[in-house]
Order: structure tokens, then sequence, then C-alpha cells
């Protein structure tokens, strides 16, 4: 990782000859008597601030040991070892960051403001460097307070490296904003020479909470059906054994197997999201008789008496190349979108095979009421169950599209010909995978 701080030329530390300028590629050195006044050089050096995106290839640019301030603001001119680094970022890479971003002095007056930033105060940079941050930027906490001045306690204090995130709100001219602020304070032998504030929208965060409490009421809800079959049946084969037949006992088990099995089933799904939005989805490919496949997930719902066998048609189409894919992924794929025609179509459900020169295409349609066109963009989406609410978490066609995806495929939904919801994905040939 690398940190960018800015450094001023022409100053040498005895011992410490100063180092010829050297250029990034594309960015050739401008001559010092035409940098405009203020404008500091920028020396890139291995540190503890994670920007990842500097190539290393610039991690070979010299160092000055001169510190300064940041754009705008003359430096202090003393040396600083590299654990004091003064770590601010030229004007025009902060630029390049989506968050609002501003760096002051120890006093509070804006040595640099960022294009964001600008955007949220409607003040250009120039407005605001060297005016105090509190007219710039003023933030308030929950009771009303200024955070700059509350925060003056740890300002003082010499170990204190920053704050950690809260929730402020950005007392804009028009309207008021809630923002994510986090800050960080730069010390030389532990006084404090510069502030840098960074804002972050809510509205990121809200999204992430919505779904964590979307995932506990889908899983408390999956969940409490089946445990509270499984509780009872349990409960009353145990408190009256003798006084049931052979057949009712029967019954009984077979109903808490099928409920556990439903809560195996949600558990895997919760574990493949898990794995998909950490992108650790790993694909075993090998050789896989897709006509095979197809057959064995189809016989499989008949046996299992999710239908009887005269509500499928399966066809065949068309020659197939050798398909190289992970045949646990594409079962899950096809088993997935069986049951969501299954659960939510209705009449026949028809699967089609059909081979291309560069794959495989699947077809499994319905004949029940469809997805309406404006949900389209939504039926992949996690957690969504359509406008039936019934049985399922809303993760099957998350999980399918993913898998697809993973191959190298596309997934898609449709209307049906004669009606009813058509999903169609397509899968590449590929080929083996070494190392």
């Amino acid at each position: 990782m690398t940190r960018i701080v800015a450094s001023t030329p022409g100053q040498a530390v005895p011992g410490h000859p100063v180092p010829e300028p050297v250029a990034a590629p594309g960015h050739p050195v401008t001559p010092e008597h035409e940098r405009p006044a203020g404008q500091d050089g920028v020396t890139v050096y291995h540190g503890t601030t994670e920007y990842d995106d500097i190539p290393e290839k610039y991690d070979d640019i010299p160092e000055n040991d001169g510190a300064t301030g940041a754009y705008g603001a003359p430096g202090t001119g003393e040396s600083e070892t590299t654990e004091e680094s003064v770590d601010v970022l030229s004007p025009a890479t902060l630029d390049l960051l989506p968050d609002p971003v501003v760096v002051t002095d120890a006093t509070g007056t804006v040595e640099m403001f960022n294009l964001a930033a600008s955007k949220v105060t409607g003040l250009a940079a120039g407005q605001a460097v060297g005016r105090h941050v509190t007219e710039v930027m003023p933030l308030l906490d929950e009771r009303g307070n200024d955070w700059w001045e509350c925060s003056r306690p740890s300002r003082e204090l010499p170990r204190v490296t920053g704050q950690p995130e809260r929730r402020l709100t950005y007392a804009g001219p028009v309207a008021d904003h809630d923002f994510n602020v986090t800050a960080r304070f730069t010390r030389v032998e532990g006084v404090l020479v510069r502030v840098a504030v960074c804002l972050r929208d809510t509205v990121s965060r809200e999204r992430i909470e919505r779904n964590r409490a979307d995932l506990i009421a889908t899983v408390a809800h999956e969940l409490r059906s089946p445990l509270t079959s499984v509780k009872g049946f349990t409960a009353t084969l145990l408190a009256r054994w003798d006084r049931f037949t052979d057949e009712q006992k029967k019954l009984m088990l077979n109903t808490v197997n099928t409920d556990a099995d439903r809560v195996t089933r949600l558990l895997t799904e919760l574990l493949d999201v898990s794995r998909i939005d950490a992108g650790r989805v790993q694909i075993r490919k090998q050789i896989v008789d897709m006509r095979a496949a197809v057959r064995r997930v189809v016989e499989g719902k008949i046996a299992a008496g999710s239908a009887a066998a005269d509500r499928f048609d399966v066809r065949m189409e068309g020659e197939l190349p050798e398909m190289w894919v992970d045949p646990d992924k594409i079962d899950q794929v096809l088993h997935n979108l069986i049951d969501n025609a299954l659960r939510h179509g209705a009449g026949t459900v028809t699967v089609v095979l059909s081979g291309t020169p560069t794959g495989a295409e699947v077809t499994v349609t319905d004949e029940g009421e469809g997805v309406p066109e404006a949900n389209a963009i939504r039926v992949f989406a996690k957690f969504w169950r359509g406008a039936s609410r019934g049985n399922g978490t809303g993760l099957g066609l998350y999980i399918a599209k993913a898998l697809i995806e993973s191959h190298g495929g596309t997934i898609s939904v449709g209307r049906a010909p004669h009606g009813g919801a058509e999903f169609r994905f397509f899968l590449p040939a590929g080929g083996p995978v070494f190392g």
C-alpha cells in the first residue's frame, strides 16, 4: 500500500541533498518557477494509509525530507520521520475520491477542499480554502452541537490520532443532510498540524442495514414454521407413542423429515448467498452430460412428490458441444428454476435444452400469470418473492443468476409464448481449467 504526502521541493537537510524531481508516466514535472504560489511537489513512499490503486512503479520516486503544508498553505519546513509524515494528497488526487474530503490546519482553516465536497456545499475549492471549516462545512451532532468545537479536547491530546466514524448532520444553506464522518489528526512531534475530515453518505449504510433486517425477518419466518412442526410432532410422538398406529407414526415422521429438509435447504441458501456476496464461489469444471442433468433433476422432482410426471414436458433440441461446467452448481440452478415454476407458476412446466455451436441454452416455462415487465429487473434480487409472498426465501433466483454468471453465462426472464414466465439461461461450452 502507498501513501502520498506533500513535500516542499528545494529544502535540504544536512547530509541529505535535494533530489531532482521525478516525473510519473504521463505527468511531466512542472519547473519550480512555473508552479503556482503555494503548490507543493508530491512525494510517494510506503506508509500506512491505504490507497491501493496507486501503481507500485511509483514507489521508486525519491522522497524529500522537508515537510510542508497542503495546497494553498505554507509548510513548517521542519524535517519529519516516516512515522510523523504529513499524509496529505494533492488536490487533483483528492478530486478523484467519491466522498467529500476537507483538510484543515490545526486551527480549522481549510487547506484542501475536493470536488465531492464542492458538490455538497455548492462552494468551489477557491471559495472554501482559507475560510474556517465551520463556515464552509458546518457539522452538527444529534444534539445540534457544533462538531468542531466538541472535538477540541481530542485535538488537544497529543496521542489521539483521529476520531472514529460517527453520524453527523451537514447544516446546508438549503437542506440538511446526514453523513458518516471520520477524522484523522496528523501531528509532528506530538503537535497537531493538520486535520483530514472525510464524509460518507449514509444511503449505502442504510441499504445494508435494511438488507440485514430483511435477512433476519426472512430467516425467522422460514425457520419458525418447520421448527414448530418438528417440535409439535416429536413432542406428540414422545408423549403418546402407544396411542398411534404405524401409519399415523409414519405420516408424522415423514412430515418431520420434510420440514428438516426445508430447514437444511434454507441454511444452504444462506451459505451460498454469503459466498456469492464475498466473491468466494468456487467453480470446479468437468465434462457434464447436460441431457442427463436435466432428466435427473426432473425425475428427482417427480420422485420427491413435488409434481406428477404429466406436469413436465422435457425437450432436447440440437447437438450439444462438449460442456465443461460444475455439475453441482448446474444442478442447483435447474432445481431453483424448476422449483420456482412449480411454486409460483401453473399448468405444464416445460424444460427445453437446446444445443448451439458455442454452448447450451435452457429454458424453463410455466403457464401461470408470469412476471410483470416492471418487475423483470427485480426478479433476480435478493429476497424478492413477487406479489404472492408465498413460501420460499426469495434467494433461489439470486443464487441461480450468480452461478450462471460464474460460468460466464447469462440468464434472463420474459413472457412465455402461451403465458406464464420463461426463464432462459445460456452456458458457454468452456474448457478445462488448469492450475
